[in-house]
């Protein structure tokens, strides 16, 4: 087991409710769900955050929108919306970067 939990549940240390997984990324069921549909979409390779990131990076942040939208046409999810946090003060409670995909009810804006 590692420090981060988001390694831990990519290397199958610990089980979730796996939706999709190849060899740069998985999605899986949030277990604090905040929207009906609540996916998170997660590299394999830890970044702590979305502005840690560098030039290497861009393939696998794109591989990662990519594939959110992949799993939404599986899943039959036409309207969603693919949120990241930077840090604390935006609501990051992982220091792994993540997207959350929330779909199933209205999504509001301005969001937050």
């Amino acid at each position: 087991m590692s420090a981060c939990i988001f390694c831990d549940i990519s290397e199958g240390a610990v089980q979730t409710q796996m939706v999709y997984e190849d060899d740069r990324a998985v999605v899986f069921k949030d277990r604090n769900p905040a929207a009906p549909t609540h996916l998170l979409v997660v590299p394999r390779k830890h970044i702590p955050r979305v502005a840690e990131s560098v030039e290497d990076d861009a393939g696998l942040l794109g591989h990662l929108q990519l594939v959110a939208g992949a799993v939404a046409k599986r899943e039959g999810i036409k309207d969603f919306r693919l949120v990241t946090n930077n840090g604390r003060g935006a609501g990051q409670s992982v220091d792994h970067l993540h997207y959350h995909l929330l779909a199933g009810r209205r999504m509001n804006w301005p969001p937050g």
